[in-house]
């Protein structure tokens, strides 16, 4: 992490826990928004105006918050207003690297080896750890925020005018229904798996372990009357959110985070799911198998030998 602006090593692996060792989600420190017209959003400054080709995401395809990022933008029909910026699958002593052969897609956008030098051309100063998705401003030079909710409620609302005819993804009538049912897997599931793969209690662990299958039994269950979407023939921010994680599961969470007791493959309504939303124009190339293997075992305070596990079988997600 980054420290008054300094890359410290040793902080890169410090576990964010509570007392009990259950794990701790820091807080995102980047919280501007872009709106239709400019003014300033529900937190940070004004002054990010919608617009094509001003903006610039940097993303890691192991991760699923970056990646619902990458999937609205593709919902919307925005790849072509906002350009994305990849970096490798897993995390370096120094953070996020890009590619030593990337190219920058704008020749604005800053040169930087890694991802904590962009953090630090917003704030010199900056303290905190360096995370994706990162949406910068290639106008003001500067980060607009880091914190992947704003960033895909901005996706859906405030670059709605540049593509009329791209589905609404929080549309009014279900809002109430939404939010709910977002919160929910945001506790239990999307971060769910995290307290139980970063947990440094038993306690903690089980605590998390049975909150995540409750919120997968809970989705099978709310897709067992046939339904195409999370609220029926819909596609919603929702689904998105549960998507991320649903198509890592196997890969990723089962073993490395000890979510075990079943994978996905086994339901008897989440694959066709996640199949149908793999079908989606653009979505598929929001997932890489292969970034998201390596990636998650790749994490070393996790699995420190390094060792990639050679199954399970997860050709279903991507025919």
């Amino acid at each position: 992490m980054l420290i008054d602006g300094n890359w410290v090593l040793e902080a890169q692996l410090a576990r964010k826990t509570d007392e009990a060792g259950a794990y701790q989600r820091p807080v995102s420190s980047f919280r501007n928004w872009i709106t239709r017209d400019g003014a300033a959003g529900p937190t940070g400054e004004g002054g990010f105006a919608a617009a094509p080709g001003r903006y610039h995401l940097y993303v890691a395809m192991v991760c699923p918050w970056a990646c619902r990022a990458l999937a609205v933008r593709a919902l919307k029909g925005l790849e072509g207003a906002i350009s994305v910026s990849r970096v490798e699958a897993a995390l370096t002593d120094y953070g996020w690297k890009f590619p030593d052969d990337a190219q920058r897609p704008d020749a604005r956008l800053p040169e930087a080896d890694y991802l904590h030098e962009i953090y630090t051309l917003a704030d010199p100063k900056f303290t905190g750890r360096v995370t994706v998705p990162v949406l910068w401003d290639m106008e003001r030079e500067t980060v607009v925020n880091n914190e992947s909710a704003d960033i895909i409620h901005m996706l859906n609302d405030g670059f709605a005018d540049l593509v009329p005819d791209a589905p609404d993804l929080r549309p009014q009538a279900l809002l109430t229904e939404m939010d709910a049912l977002n919160d929910r897997l945001l506790e239990k599931f999307n971060n769910g798996v995290y307290r139980a793969g970063f947990a440094q209690s038993q306690a903690a662990y089980e605590v998390a372990f049975e909150d995540v299958f409750e919120a997968l039994d809970d989705l099978d269950n709310r897709l067992s009357d046939g339904r195409t979407y999370l609220f029926g023939e819909t596609l919603t921010e929702t689904d998105i959110r549960a998507f991320v994680t649903l198509v890592r599961f196997d890969p990723a969470y089962f073993g490395v985070f000890k979510c075990n007791r079943a994978m996905v493959a086994d339901y008897a309504h989440l694959p066709a799911y996640i199949g149908r939303m793999m079908a989606l124009p653009g979505i598929a190339e929001t997932v890489n198998l292969d970034h998201i293997k390596r990636g998650y075992y790749g994490i070393k305070w996790v699995n420190p030998n390094g060792i990639v596990a050679a199954g399970p079988d997860t050709a279903w997600i991507a025919a």
